[in-house]
């Protein structure tokens, strides 16, 4: 579970919902299932019209990522990319086609399989940064799909509210249902500003921040194959991972000394 997102939901709703209470009002003035229907049904329709049935579907399958997130696993990986390299100075870059089929992440797979193969480090840079590129212009598109939604949301809202206001009107022969009515009509711009900024708009910035992260996770590990293919030195192998990191990784026995000249 993300605490921020979860934290920050919480006290969106919670600071709306409070402050309506403190007015006087009450949470039932705000369930309304039809304004509901038409702000959420009218955004997910638009944002269908605008982009591809399986770019939506993705889009919705990567909104759990706001809220629920698996660690990138960085200093997992450098320590990973550490022992290859280790491996390779010892026994030579072919003795790591053994550890193949223990690399979870297809990505760093495929570029130690590459380099197994006898790619040359200019050769394997240009293949597995054109897959970076590919991917990360794939996934851009998925935190799109809710920044389109937070610019459609409230519009429909306000075509909620007006259609409310158009009952409303029909029956201005019984005024005692008139202020109810004009209650319950804006109650579909709550919803469509409200999903607007508390969901769409948020979640489309954390999924960027998600795709950046796997992005640089991607970029450390190509850095390190290709470090690991030209024969550096392990120890400045692990400096030069470690500038990927927003933090430098804690080490049990001190820092890492680099000796200058080593190859």
């Amino acid at each position: 579970m993300d605490i921020s997102s979860l934290v920050g939901t919480l006290l969106a709703l919670g600071g709306i919902l409070a402050g309506l209470l403190l007015e006087g009002g009450h949470v039932g003035q705000i369930l309304q299932p039809t304004a509901a229907m038409i702000v959420f049904g009218g955004t997910i329709g638009a944002v269908m019209l605008q982009y591809p049935l399986n770019v939506v579907a993705a889009a919705g399958k990567r909104l759990f990522r706001a809220f629920f997130h698996r660690d990138a696993g960085a200093e997992a990986a450098i320590g990973q990319l550490i022992g290859f390299a280790n491996k390779a100075r010892r026994s030579g870059i072919v003795s790591l086609d053994q550890d193949l089929n223990s690399i979870q992440d297809p990505f760093l797979k495929q570029a130690i399989m590459l380099a197994v193969d006898g790619t040359e480090p200019a050769e394997l840079r240009k293949i597995m940064e054109l897959q970076i590129e590919n991917q990360f212009e794939l996934e851009e598109k998925l935190p799109a799909v809710f920044e389109s939604a937070g610019g459609f949301s409230p519009t429909i809202g306000i075509i909620g509210a007006v259609m409310g206001l158009i009952q409303v009107m029909q029956r201005l022969d019984h005024m005692d249902e008139v202020g109810r009515g004009i209650a319950v009509a804006f109650v579909a711009t709550i919803y469509g500003v409200g999903a607007a900024n508390i969901l769409f708009l948020p979640v489309a910035g954390k999924l960027r921040l998600r795709i950046r992260e796997e992005q640089v996770l991607k970029q450390m590990a190509l850095e390190g194959v290709i470090s690991i293919v030209e024969g550096m030195n392990p120890r400045m192998i692990e400096v030069k991972l470690e500038s990927f990191l927003a933090e430098p990784r804690e080490k049990e026995n001190g820092p890492v000394e680099v000796k200058k000249g080593v190859a």
